[in-house]
């Protein structure tokens, strides 16, 4: 089987009750509370969703939507790429969330929109690892090589290398653990903030890695593996630029996702080099970023199992 970096369809969770979460906010500096009134919240966030659906039709990427539940409240349904991950032998796999309230968000409705029209041969639940408090938060903790079959990892309250261990042996992957910590020294919350990695590109803010020893096995599998690394600042890491995914259009072409805030942060070589892969398309999503202190990325799960 020869397996691809980009997916040809995304899944995307439509939210009932999108909002700053207070359980969440603890480990993750990237979210941000403010007065606003959780109506006018939720209205712009659907706006901000429902565009941003559009835009990729658009550019004739397969999106699968499935509208969240109004019960119970879950303020992070718009975030599905955390607690389910898709792949392209037709395994999917389940994942342990820190914050009570996201475990909710793991329903019936998004499984049942995937087997709709792809193939689910198997399921890895590692949700049990709540229990003992360790958890691993999909591909918001992982950010997954597929070709070569590396998941990389950077560690936090959130990824816990115990569960990623049972994980990769039974996908058999290899990982590729390190630390990677803000400017105030605060573990990062996700991988996917700091890191994205395409067919051709890996886009990572090695300051944010400070450890010598960690860039160096990096960047040695970078080369291993003929990614050309377009490194960015943490400034542009806090503005989501490590937040980007690839994807396939229905016709091959790619694409890479990241919000207009990221894109606007890009300087002209980084973007040069980046065009030289694929096509970006950014989306404008101020609420979205602001209150569930995730982007682009955080939104879409790629589906990668074949088609029934």
């Amino acid at each position: 089987m020869k397996f691809s970096q980009a997916p040809s369809a995304v899944l995307m969770v439509r939210p009932k009750s999108f909002g700053f979460n207070s359980q969440t906010a603890d480990s993750n500096a990237f979210q941000y509370n403010s007065a606003d009134d959780s109506q006018s919240i939720q209205k712009n966030a659907l706006a901000e969703f429902d565009k941003m659906v559009d835009l990729l039709r658009s550019n004739d990427i397969e999106v699968l939507v499935v509208e969240d539940e109004a019960e119970p409240e879950k303020p992070d349904a718009i975030f599905p790429n955390n607690w389910i991950s898709f792949h392209q032998d037709g395994t999917v796999v389940l994942y342990p969330m820190l914050a009570e309230n996201r475990r909710m968000e793991r329903t019936n409705p998004v499984m049942d929109m995937v087997k709709q029209n792809y193939s689910i041969s198997k399921t890895i639940d590692l949700t049990s690892f709540e229990k003992q408090n360790k958890f691993l938060e999909g591909t918001g903790s992982i950010v997954f090589d597929y070709v070569n079959k590396i998941a990389f990892a950077s560690r936090s309250s959130r990824t816990d290398e115990l569960v990623l261990k049972e994980l990769t042996e039974k996908l058999g992957f290899k990982s590729i653990v390190f630390d990677a910590v803000d400017e105030l020294g605060q573990a990062i919350y996700h991988t996917n903030v700091l890191m994205c990695i395409g067919t051709d590109f890996v886009i990572v803010c090695l300051d944010a890695i400070k450890n010598e020893d960690d860039q160096e096995k990096l960047l040695e599998s970078f080369s291993n593996t003929n990614h050309k690394v377009i490194a960015i600042s943490f400034e542009q890491m806090k503005l989501f630029a490590g937040n980007m995914m690839e994807v396939k259009s229905k016709s091959g072409e790619s694409f890479v996702l990241l919000s207009q805030k990221a894109f606007h942060s890009l300087l002209p070589g980084q973007l040069d080099a980046l065009s030289r892969f694929v096509e970006p398309i950014s989306v404008s999503i101020p609420t979205i970023e602001t209150y569930g202190g995730g982007s682009v990325r955080c939104m879409v799960a790629g589906v990668f199992n074949p088609e029934c």
